[in-house]
């Protein structure tokens, strides 16, 4: 009788919220947007090289208010917002605007389970855009500032016993600002998108003790066969000890590599690995894995799983005398498509976690080796995915600042941006935030700090800094944008079909966008009455055809000095219609036996 009680509540709980959750408006959808409900929603655990067993999602629906900035009575809450969807996108079941003149209120209850008694409570948040401000039970206990990186707050001594209520602030001014913001635009046209504002990615707690582990950086040495493990600890001293332990199996069992540490200033634990060490590549994707046990005394405080690969992006000259891509010693030919990582239901956000995994599946389908992810940061979910199906990142950061804005061709004397001290400030606090969030994830090869000339400033000290803070990747300086003699590559762009007009014989040369064949699929459009590519066909054929056109002028061109290339682009995006895929993902808009055949021959030219 019980039981049947428990079930009937369940059954009336999860039909209430139902009531108060639809995706709003009639925009195109994909296919994962009716499955999605305020119980199911993201209920992975966000964080695959840091996992503990408990922690507690507080992704589903919340109170939220749009408000003038400056007004802090909030009165009513305006209805509910499905977490972790933006408040413009469908899935949040809002969709309204919300503009630099306003802020985004969000509200919601929560209740620490009983068996977290005497443990510190950290609340994470993947991502939230752009200024945000959090309250629990009255008390503010933090702020943060960047669109794209996770940050955590310690709320242990905001708790109540029960009934605890978490209230978060959100400003952000879009492109009106000069904070990163990638392709989101007020005013949406072209190729740029709609706003993006408030928590995008997953919001959770997790118990810790005084003593824990905040973050693991992980740097692979495949020439010395060492991984390097260097662990962030909570209230670090003398009594803490570090045990590692790396598994090629998904158990940890007696046949295993172990280490340990002392240390009271800091912990970098070098980890010797066998000789028959497997490394990562896009056809052999292995990852170790990894459990750091963290200890005070002869006690256990924290422990979590993790995981890395072993694997090295390089150059190298050939016999030509063309610097080469290198992927653990061996020439590498990186090829990929442009992927912006927008949805049309969900905007920043993928509709779940099959949906982000789709993607990637897709493009190594295709038969290709290598993404550049286009001025966004994803979800270390979209990075899991990656290393764990084999693809190389090209990550990009995300553009913000002024002017000048556009290509300029200009080779080593280009105008740069003169931006104000507070947008230099905000630009290198942000790429240093991105590059720790994401810099033990082994597909990440190539780091972009600027694409083409938006907001490019100070070239050779924004190159060289990223090159000495991380010095085990790539640095492409700018794609496609004003060329200084620094880094490690010279990109070049040419729409629509591949030409090599610059050529830098000290370094890699790569043709970082091209292509951009558009074609219509109706009923498959995010504005029914627009829509637009570089060139356009109204036949899978035709499309087909110009691609492997393109194709074979490419590898006509790799000879000449290109080691990579990037097509433009994975799916449709809003009026955007030259993806591979149309923007709900339903479609594949070329012969995809063609496409692969074509691809493959270009991914592996240097294979033997």
């Amino acid at each position: 009788m019980k039981k049947a009680l428990f079930i009937l509540i369940c059954l009336i709980v999860s039909h209430l919220a139902m009531a108060q959750y639809a995706p709003a408006g009639d925009s195109l959808k994909t296919r994962w947007a009716s499955e999605i409900t305020p119980e199911n929603v993201w209920q992975e655990y966000p964080r695959p090289q840091m996992v503990r067993e408990e922690w507690l999602n507080l992704n589903g629906l919340w109170d939220y208010a749009i408000r003038p900035k400056g007004n802090n009575i909030i009165g009513n809450y305006d209805g509910k917002i499905l977490v972790p969807f933006c408040v413009e996108s469908s899935l949040s079941g809002v969709q309204k605007y919300v503009g630099k003149d306003n802020v985004l209120w969000y509200q919601r209850e929560f209740e620490v389970p009983k068996s977290w008694k005497g443990k510190r409570v950290i609340l994470h948040f993947g991502a939230v855009d752009w200024k945000c401000d959090v309250w629990v039970n009255g008390i503010k206990v933090g702020s943060h500032t960047g669109g794209y990186t996770p940050f955590s707050m310690d709320i242990t001594q905001a708790l109540y016993k029960k009934g605890n209520k978490i209230e978060v602030r959100v400003w952000d001014p879009t492109d009106q600002g000069e904070q990163p913001c990638g392709k989101q635009h007020v005013k949406p046209h072209g190729i740029w998108y709609t706003p993006v504002t408030g928590i995008w990615q997953t919001v959770w707690l997790e118990p810790v003790n005084d003593n824990h582990i905040v973050d693991l950086k992980i740097v692979p040495d495949i020439d010395n066969q060492i991984v390097t493990v260097t662990p962030v600890i909570a209230n670090q001293s003398s009594d803490n000890m570090v045990g590692i332990e790396i598994s090629p199996w998904k158990e940890f069992g007696d046949i295993c590599i172990h280490s340990w540490s002392i240390n009271e200033e800091s912990i970098e634990v070098g980890v010797g690995m066998p000789d028959w060490v497997r490394l990562w590549t896009p056809e052999d994707p292995f990852l170790y894995n990894m459990r750091v046990t963290l200890y005070h005394g002869d006690k256990v405080v924290d422990q979590v799983t993790s995981y890395f690969a072993m694997r090295k992006f390089g150059t190298e000259k050939d016999e030509t005398g063309i610097v080469r891509l290198m992927l653990n010693n061996e020439p590498v030919f990186m090829f990929g498509p442009l992927d912006q990582g927008w949805w049309c239901d969900g905007l920043y956000t993928a509709p779940c976690d099959e949906a982000l995994r789709y993607d990637i599946e897709k493009t190594k389908d295709f038969g290709y080796n290598m993404i550049r992810k286009h001025v966004k940061v994803e979800p270390a979910r979209w990075y899991y995915w990656c290393d764990r199906l084999g693809i190389i990142v090209w990550q990009d950061m995300p553009s913000g600042g002024r002017g000048p804005g556009w290509v300029t061709d200009h080779y080593f004397d280009g105008p740069l941006s003169r931006r104000t001290p507070e947008s230099e400030a905000t630009y290198k606090k942000e790429w240093k935030e991105i590059i720790d969030y994401l810099y033990s994830v082994p597909s990440i090869g190539v780091w972009v700090p600027f694409n083409e000339s938006w907001g490019q400033f100070k070239t050779p000290e924004i190159v060289e800094w990223t090159k000495s803070y991380d010095p085990s990747r790539l640095v492409n300086p700018a794609s496609g944008g004003n060329h200084y003699p620094v880094g490690d590559i010279l990109d070049i762009h040419n729409y629509p079909d591949p030409e090599m007009y610059f050529y830098d014989a000290s370094r890699v040369n790569v043709l970082g966008e091209y292509g951009g064949i558009g074609r219509k699929i109706e009923g498959h459009t995010w504005i029914p009455e627009q829509g637009w590519g570089y060139v356009e066909y109204d036949t899978e054929e035709k499309v087909t055809d110009t691609y492997v056109e393109y194709a074979n002028k490419l590898l006509d061109l790799i000879p000449r000095g290109f080691s990579a290339a990037v097509y433009t682009q994975t799916t449709d995006c809003e009026v955007e219609l030259n993806g591979l895929m149309t923007y709900d993902r339903e479609v594949v808009k070329l012969n995809e036996e063609r496409l692969r055949e074509i691809n493959l021959k270009i991914s592996n030219y240097f294979k033997k």
